[in-house]
């Protein structure tokens, strides 16, 4: 099922499925204009978002498309942010959708699904999104009587609290004004602090007693947007010392990078005492791999 999010994208995928000579299965992505409370670049459900058809569009898109020979109205979807720590704004999109759900249904265009996205929240640092047990439960009874089956994407709940990154301590510099400790993982290994000025917990791989300090956490690359942490109360970490940045498991990875030619480090995969590297480390070969030199330049 493809979710198809503009007239544009629908009369691509019409254009793709006549050619193959199939029939697409196509779902409208509906933009219900509901703030999720969350950081404003993962909104993706109001109206100055770039994301979606708003409701009345999204009526007469379904009312062109019915009788298309090469698509198969299918569902609806919407997504309406990350990062969403209450369940209030979730209900309100699927009570959207429900109302317009139950104004197709009488036009004589019954869906079959119902995409409500993801989004749910995770503990970061004191945040208190609902459980999934909760959420569901939410959902659940503002689904019922509506004959539609439910698609979730939950992503970041799985998956973000499942993994850190791990940095090695080189050095504690103090400028005068405040302490920086320099590790060696940088804004290319874990983009998100940088980006979204985004919290990560900080603590040693080995638990330790003693001093503290108020630092920065930062990496080696020559920008000043190279940090993990700021102003945080941490630790007086030694060189040589590993230090885990928590909460990595979502978007750390997939939003890594390359960057000031910086190998991607390797994925781990930890079981009890059991370890298993699951992606190696990038070299510098697989940096250039690819690249071609102009035969005028030889």
């Amino acid at each position: 099922m493809f979710n198809v999010e503009s007239p544009q994208e629908l009369k691509l995928v019409a254009e793709l499925a006549g050619k193959a000579d199939q029939k697409a299965r196509i779902a409208l992505r509906v933009n219900p204009d509901i703030n999720p409370g969350t950081h404003p670049y993962i909104s993706t459900g109001l109206k100055e978002n770039k994301f979606g058809i708003n409701l009345q569009d999204a009526l007469q898109e379904y009312e062109k498309e019915r009788n298309k020979k090469h698509i198969d109205i299918t569902g609806i979807a919407c997504h309406i942010g990350s990062q969403i720590i209450e369940a209030g704004p979730f209900v309100e999109a699927l009570r959207t959708l429900k109302k317009l759900v139950m104004e197709l249904q009488g036009r004589g265009i019954a869906l079959r699904y119902l995409d409500l996205g993801g989004g749910l929240g995770i503990t970061y640092k004191k945040e208190s999104p609902p459980l999934p047990q909760q959420y569901a439960q939410e959902i659940v009874s503002e689904l019922a009587g509506l004959p539609v089956t439910l698609i979730l994407e939950p992503g970041r709940v799985l998956v973000g609290n499942a993994g850190i990154l791990v940095t090695q301590v080189l050095y504690t510099k103090n400028s005068g004004e405040k302490n920086f400790i320099v590790v060696d993982a940088g804004m290319n290994d874990l983009l998100r602090p940088s980006l979204y000025g985004s919290y990560h917990g900080i603590q040693p791989v080995k638990k330790k007693k003693g001093q503290k300090i108020t630092a920065d956490i930062v990496g080696p690359i020559c920008e000043s947007g190279d940090f993990i942490a700021k102003k945080r109360k941490v630790p007086a970490f030694a060189p040589g010392e590993l230090m885990a940045v928590m909460s990595a498991g979502a978007y750390g990875f997939s939003m890594s990078s390359n960057y000031n030619s910086r190998p991607r480090v390797p994925e781990v995969l930890v079981t009890g005492e059991t370890w298993s590297v699951i992606r190696g480390r990038e070299s510098y070969d697989d940096l250039i791999r690819g690249e071609t030199l102009p035969g005028y330049l030889r």
